[in-house]
């Protein structure tokens, strides 16, 4: 497995990252804005981009999905939770972050629980759902690796307090990350990547359960 972190895109300073096998297919978690940005950082690593995982449905993690399914077919998968964001320009909050030039997405969507494992070739994807930024959140582990979108940051976590946030799932999320087995290398949908043991032991909202 290769991880390559691309820039942090959207108003938001989202973070994405392209997940390659060894057959130079890639998984995208995640896409922020500027499709063509992303596009380019695929073709310099000569990867095909086969799948778009989505942590959640809010417009800075979604916003480059109909551009790149149009210029590469590839399947877009979102939890069953946060399936209507993805088409619904209000609860994604473009309206709420005053968002200009938003391409709306209308195609299909592959969904699933925290039941099912997400594949690419060789790469398995856990899926953990962990809703409190939105019923819907969920982060990824592969290998070592968690994708951990807006519910675990560096030192913090995702915000609440926008619709659909709900602090009290949110502290069962952060319990069930701090249970998890190992030392998981984490990278966040914002700020710098950390690590799982990090985390426990200097961020207030797994110290604090």
């Amino acid at each position: 497995m290769r991880i390559y972190c691309l820039k942090p895109l959207s108003i938001c300073d989202t973070n994405s990252y392209l997940v390659a096998s060894e057959k130079g297919n890639a998984v995208l978690i995640d896409a922020p804005a500027d499709a063509a940005y992303i596009l380019e950082q695929i073709a310099f690593y000569g990867l095909t981009l086969k799948k778009i995982f989505l942590t959640h449905g809010h417009f800075d993690h979604v916003g480059a999905v109909a551009d790149l399914v149009d210029a590469t077919g590839c399947e877009v998968y979102i939890s069953v939770s946060d399936k209507d964001k993805l088409y619904d320009e209000e609860s994604m909050l473009v309206h709420h972050f005053m968002v200009r030039g938003y391409k709306k997405y209308t195609g299909d969507v592959i969904t699933f629980t925290e039941n099912d494992i997400l594949t690419l070739d060789e790469l398995e994807f856990d899926v953990l759902e962990t809703p409190g930024h939105t019923r819907g959140s969920v982060c990824f582990i592969c290998e070592d690796s968690m994708f951990s979108g807006d519910t675990l940051f560096a030192r913090s976590c995702g915000r609440t307090d926008l619709p659909d946030g709900d602090p009290d799932a949110m502290k069962r999320s952060m319990k069930k990350i701090y249970d998890l087995g190992g030392n998981l290398k984490v990278y966040p949908g914002h700020m710098q990547l950390t690590t799982l043991d990090a985390e426990r032991k200097y961020n207030y909202y797994l110290q604090n359960l």
